[in-house]
């Protein structure tokens, strides 16, 4: 069980767990909700939202995104151990919460070719380029500083309608093994310690 902070998150966790294989885990039968209060609620009422399904699924997932979720005056990782705390007095081991830093947004940064696709790019210069022509800024791992936002603005350019499909076609794209966002990293490797061969 996977409770979310929306529908973009929920559409790109859908994304890489329909590819088990590239995960390292066997094939899962999951489900994933999103929750109507957004990060804020995740953050609130997530554990208690949780605590009602202990019964039903093996497992749960917890997922927001830091940015927009009430508490930034923590660090995500202070966050995600106090989730981890609220979670572990119903589900034991049997529950992880995942904090991203900044937004879910972050990991559709990956492969530039997986971009290009999805977002049917067919311009001279990269994604990458163009938005910097725009006056994004990037860190060192090449990803923007505003990833919500340089996706919404290559949407404008190309005319796509903004939507949470986006998020699963590039998830099922890119490489999930070497894929470098810490927040990624964590979500994989607990899926590894439940669900590796």
């Amino acid at each position: 069980m996977a409770l979310v902070a929306d529908k973009n998150m929920q559409f790109a966790l859908q994304g890489a767990l329909a590819r088990p294989q590239a995960l390292g885990i066997r094939s899962l039968t999951y489900a994933i909700r999103p929750h109507m209060g957004r990060d804020g609620g995740v953050r609130t009422t997530g554990a208690d939202v949780l605590a009602c399904d202990a019964g039903r699924f093996r497992h749960a997932l917890m997922m927001l995104d830091f940015q927009g979720c009430g508490q930034e005056h923590e660090t995500p990782l202070t966050l995600e151990a106090r989730l981890d705390e609220q979670l572990q007095r119903v589900w034991g081991a049997r529950a992880k919460a995942i904090v991203i830093s900044p937004e879910v947004d972050i990991w559709m940064w990956g492969a530039d070719n997986a971009l290009h696709e999805v977002l049917q790019w067919q311009k001279a210069t990269s994604i990458r380029d163009w938005l910097h022509a725009q006056g994004f800024d990037f860190d060192a791992q090449g990803k923007p500083w505003q990833p919500k936002e340089a996706m919404e603005a290559v949407c404008r350019e190309q005319r796509l309608p903004r939507s949470s499909a986006i998020y699963e076609k590039i998830t099922g794209r890119i490489s999930l093994q070497h894929c470098t966002d810490p927040t990624f990293q964590r979500l994989r490797r607990q899926l590894v310690t439940w669900f590796g061969h």
